[in-house]
């Protein structure tokens, strides 16, 4: 057996606990959630139009719009406009 094993085994009895903790307290009372006297106050911030999602499907109005404006706008620029300068191929005096 290893040793918190044996440590924890009391043989059928049970040992008095000489701290006064008991886990099963504890855990029973940090369980449950405290009053909130201003949570109704403060319930609007989190629900309907201001919920995290809105916030941020709306804090970049137009962005898709505009991205898909330039992405086009780059396709037009590169198969359909001339180039008109040619970098290194000629040298003009």
């Amino acid at each position: 057996m290893q040793p918190t094993r044996i440590m924890r085994y009391n043989g059928g009895g049970s040992k008095p606990n000489i701290t006064g903790f008991e886990m099963r307290k504890f855990l029973a009372a940090t369980g449950s959630q405290r009053y909130d006297p201003w949570w109704r106050n403060e319930a609007w911030r989190y629900t309907g139009r201001f919920s995290r999602m809105n916030r941020f499907k709306n804090s970049l109005p137009g962005f898709g719009i505009a991205t898909v404006a330039f992405a086009g706008y780059c396709l037009y620029e590169h198969f359909f406009l001339e180039d008109d300068h040619h970098h290194g191929a000629e040298e003009h005096h």
